[in-house]
């Protein structure tokens, strides 16, 4: 399945480039084609990354979110656009799950939420 990382980026310590180069290792290693926007470079303005990252939604058969998403505007807007398009939602695992077992992560699918 190719699947879009979603989640808080803006305000979080190297962008938060941590948790979502742990999750594409996690999805590529169980057989996943990613799309990481953490690999974005430095340098664009914020309407420029989400037209990049609408596109590769929309090459994507899923996205799934990272925690914190719901308090990001981008993953919010994200989100939204994977449902308009009728892309497979997921939320990614807790910090208690990623702290305790890094080889069972939990990954749910998501009811669609208007």
């Amino acid at each position: 399945m190719k699947i879009y990382i979603a989640g808080p980026m803006t305000g979080i310590e190297n962008f938060n480039r941590v948790e979502f180069f742990l999750m594409a290792d996690y999805l590529i290693k169980n057989g996943h084609v990613v799309m990481n926007p953490a690999n974005h470079p430095e340098g664009f303005t914020q309407p420029e990354y989400m037209h990049v990252c609408f596109a590769m939604i929309d090459v994507c058969d899923a996205i799934i979110l990272l925690p914190g998403w719901e308090k990001s505007k981008g993953a919010k807007f994200e989100y939204q656009h994977a449902l308009s398009k009728g892309k497979k939602t997921f939320r990614g695992w807790s910090e208690e799950v990623r702290e305790e077992n890094t080889e069972q992560w939990e990954i749910e699918e998501m009811e669609a939420e208007e």
